[in-house]
């Protein structure tokens, strides 16, 4: 089963997961070499991973803290917390034991103390749904994310164009600047040739 929570330390709000089972789904936040259920925080759009606010932090800490039997007895416990896309797992590891592919992508927060008015506000926004519901979820979470990125994609490939047709109508321009000039000249004295109709004669220069 999979635990939903609530923080409203931030505007909008950020839903935090928690795993029953360590086993049951992607990992973002836990306590280090201490056994406990795994905390994953979706970021907003736009948003890094290294810059969350410190109380949104400190909310998934204080749950992974919480969380966890042996360290939610423990005062001075640390949580790591890094991108699910840089954890690392293979089959010669234990159950809900992680590694990392780049240790510099990772940050940790010290948990003094368990704060229970944080617990408890978080508590009153549980709801359970099951593993499959959370990743069904994630799919449709990435599908979005992906239409996003090709209707962005579509969008600058149209901007790029209409700039790149700008350029070739400004270089055009430049390059036949000199015969539009031209041209014009010739069609203002009708084409060079003058005549008597013009009200002068050719003698009157001789």
């Amino acid at each position: 089963m999979v635990y939903y929570f609530t923080s409203t330390t931030v505007d909008p709000a950020a839903v935090l997961y928690v795993g029953k089972d360590k086993f049951e789904k992607p990992q973002q936040f836990h306590a280090d070499n201490l056994s406990s259920a795994h905390v994953y925080l979706r970021l907003k759009p736009g948003q890094e991973w290294d810059s969350i606010p410190v109380a949104l932090v400190e909310d998934c800490a204080q749950l992974t803290k919480a969380n966890s039997i042996e360290g939610n007895k423990k005062d001075n416990v640390t949580v790591i917390y890094t991108p699910w896309s840089n954890l690392f797992k293979n089959a010669s590891m234990a159950t809900g034991q992680v590694s990392f592919k780049d240790h510099k992508k990772t940050r940790t927060i010290l948990i003094p103390t368990r704060q229970n008015p944080i617990i408890n506000r978080l508590m009153k926004t549980r709801t359970v749904s099951s593993a499959d519901e959370l990743f069904a979820d994630r799919e449709n979470h990435l599908s979005e994310l992906r239409a996003k990125a090709r209707e962005k994609a579509k969008e600058a490939r149209k901007e790029e164009e209409r700039l790149a047709k700008e350029r070739r109508e400004e270089k055009h321009r430049r390059e036949h600047a000199y015969e539009d000039l031209m041209k014009g000249d010739d069609e203002g004295d009708g084409g060079g040739k003058r005549s008597n109709q013009d009200g002068w004669d050719e003698d009157d220069f001789m």
